[in-house]
């Protein structure tokens, strides 16, 4: 025999715990989606300004300076419909070819993803 006594035995059940109550009459219900489309989700920067802007893209999480694309909006136009009401028509084409009078719109230059707009 050895000086530690016998060896311990491995085939005891744990001890009880508080269990939750099964209950037989349980019904299963199984969802399944109805479409198997994938959904991305964009995430809207508000660090954005009218210049481009060095960031990690949402999309595709790579190190990037933003791409901008000046694009009109309903202050480009009624700029424009003020100096046709003035009298200034020649002057009209102004403010579509002043990136101050336009919405700063940054895209991702690898996936071209929309990561945000500037509003001026």
């Amino acid at each position: 025999m050895d000086k530690n006594g016998p060896p311990p035995t491995y085939n005891q059940p744990p001890p009880a715990y508080n269990q939750a109550p099964s209950y037989n009459n349980a019904t299963t219900i199984t969802v399944t989606p109805a479409s198997t489309h994938s959904v991305n989700t964009v995430i809207v920067s508000s660090g954005v300004g009218p210049a481009a802007t060095r960031m990690c893209c949402p999309s595709c999480h790579a190190d990037i300076l933003t791409t901008v694309r000046h694009e009109p909006n309903t202050k480009t136009h009624m700029i424009a419909l003020c100096l046709f009401c003035c009298i200034c028509w020649p002057c009209v084409c102004l403010p579509y070819c002043m990136d101050s009078c336009q919405n700063a719109n940054h895209y991702c230059p690898n996936c071209n993803a929309f990561i945000g707009s500037y509003e001026s």
